[in-house]
């Protein structure tokens, strides 16, 4: 176990989900005591982590935020979607869950919320309501801070063992022989899960700020064109696929065909934010003390 200079009760919204989870291993492994709030059971964190208490919520409208958050010192927010569908919206997973929970926070006397956001959700006019609701949510979080120190993290896509990127396209490209790749020149700047964790863990230590939030861009050392990927992914698959650029019409049509599907893997609002490259301009990680390991570098096996 890592030593703490400051032990620390952390409770984290979205924690079973894949950097959730990873963050959960490296908080105990520095010592914190780590609180999951879910809102329904987590067979594999109560399987991974017999140190963690979760609190399940069975009713999320109507449950006692601020008793959940007793003598808790830090909030941290993962919860997140990439569709929208009928029982859940971008406005309500990316700006009412987060600005309550913050509120509450401030009510129930936490010192710190860290808040994970989205690459380009400061853009001046985000194109997707994915990113402007990831927008709104930052808004959120600080309008209800009331005082406490707020740190907002803004990673590129994720990548590491599990991850809903690298994953779901290899899973696809085991079996698709030609490949249909719709914005294949979009960019992106992958930061590995364990990096991202990190810079949440380093923070915690940082001093805060009041009265305005501290925002971290997350990028990995490389950008790389979609198809780039799309191509790393079917190496690493030992496959030969051949990678075909689809014209932006036809990826919108695919878009609102395939939003109406129980699960899609591609929807119009999905279209519209891989419009914006997600791409630092300035990479956070150099001050939060961290060097990002490189795509090529992280051992992944798909």
């Amino acid at each position: 176990m890592n030593a703490v200079v400051d032990k620390k009760k952390i409770s984290i919204l979205g924690g079973t989900g894949f950097v959730g989870r990873a963050l959960c291993k490296r908080l105990l492994q520095d010592g914190h005591d780590v609180s999951v709030i879910t809102r329904g059971p987590a067979p594999q964190i109560e399987n991974d982590f017999a140190e963690v208490n979760l609190k399940v919520l069975t009713s999320s409208a109507s449950v006692d935020r601020e008793a959940v958050l007793a003598d808790q010192d830090v909030l941290v927010n993962l919860s997140g979607i990439l569709h929208e569908s009928r029982r859940q919206s971008f406005h309500d997973v990316h700006v009412e869950w987060p600005g309550s929970w913050t509120l509450a926070a401030h009510k129930a006397g936490l010192s710190k919320v860290l808040h994970m956001s989205a690459l380009r959700a400061d853009m001046e006019n985000p194109p997707s309501a994915y990113l402007r609701s990831k927008a709104a949510g930052e808004r959120a979080v600080v309008d209800h801070a009331n005082g406490m120190t707020i740190q907002i993290f803004r990673p590129s896509i994720i990548f590491g063992e599990g991850d809903n990127f690298f994953g779901q396209f290899a899973s696809l490209l085991r079996w698709v022989p030609v490949f249909p790749l719709v914005c294949p020149n979009s960019r992106f700047a992958p930061v590995w899960v364990e990096d991202v964790v990190s810079a949440f863990a380093n923070a915690l230590g940082r001093p805060g700020v009041e009265g305005s939030a501290e925002t971290y861009n997350l990028c990995g050392p490389r950008s790389y064109r979609f198809r780039e990927l799309i191509e790393f992914t079917a190496e690493k698959l030992d496959k030969r696929r051949l990678i075909i650029g689809v014209p932006d019409w036809i990826a919108q049509l695919q878009g609102r065909a395939m939003e109406c599907l129980p699960n899609p893997l591609f929807t119009l609002d999905n279209f519209y934010s891989l419009q914006a490259d997600s791409t630092c301009d300035c990479d956070d990680f150099a001050t939060l003390g961290i060097e990002p390991e490189s795509l090529e570098r992280v051992n992944l096996s798909f």
